[in-house]
């Protein structure tokens, strides 16, 4: 009798070990899936991925410790594989030129912006609305800033509003400061005393 017992024990272990196999074998059969390799098309090219991509940006660029300007942008990518490397700033930047005082000396703002680093360039482009510490404002589409050259320059059209005057023009050249400046091809708005 106690064979008949270990007997049944054994065949209803040996039923339940192969059931349990068996369904193991089953979900692994329907859950796995024939898998696809294949490449990512950007990756084809990897000069054409950003290396660093950075959201709502606020940032300082400082010069011997000196805090010179502040950097605000709702997106910024660098692409270091370029050549030439650049940063873009495709949803806009909004830059201000701070005194040693910390005070906002002058201010720039566009749509878009390119910043060559290894040659110190920047391309301005959308709506390009800058004010110099007189409170002169300048209005273009495209402008270039070398600040190897400490010249900002464009042959876009410009317009210039003081306070007395506004002028309008076709190409533009600056020192970096925005306080000497000239504009090629000009017209304007002036007041004239009688």
């Amino acid at each position: 009798m106690r064979q008949l017992l270990s007997a049944d024990k054994s065949r209803t272990i040996r039923r339940t070990t192969t059931a349990a196999a068996a369904v193991v074998v089953l979900i692994f059969l329907f859950s796995c899936k024939k898998s696809t390799r294949g490449v990512i098309p950007s990756f084809e090219h990897p000069d054409s991925i950003a290396i660093m991509s950075t959201y709502d940006v606020s940032t300082v660029i400082s010069d011997s410790g000196h805090i010179c300007y502040k950097i605000y942008a709702d997106e910024w990518l660098v692409y270091a594989k370029r050549k030439p490397p650049f940063w873009v700033f495709e949803k806009g930047l909004y830059l201000e030129k701070l005194d040693t005082l910390m005070n906002v000396e002058a201010t720039i703002k566009c749509d878009t912006a390119f910043y060559y680093n290894e040659m110190k360039l920047w391309k301005l482009i959308g709506n390009v609305n800058m004010k110099n510490p007189n409170n002169q404002r300048f209005y273009t589409d495209l402008l270039y800033w070398d600040q190897n050259e400490e010249l900002i320059y464009s042959d876009a059209y410009i317009r210039v509003e003081q306070e007395d005057q506004i002028t309008e023009g076709v190409g533009f050249s600056s020192n970096q400061d925005l306080s000497v400046w000239q504009i090629r091809n000009t017209k304007g708005i002036y007041t004239v005393e009688q």
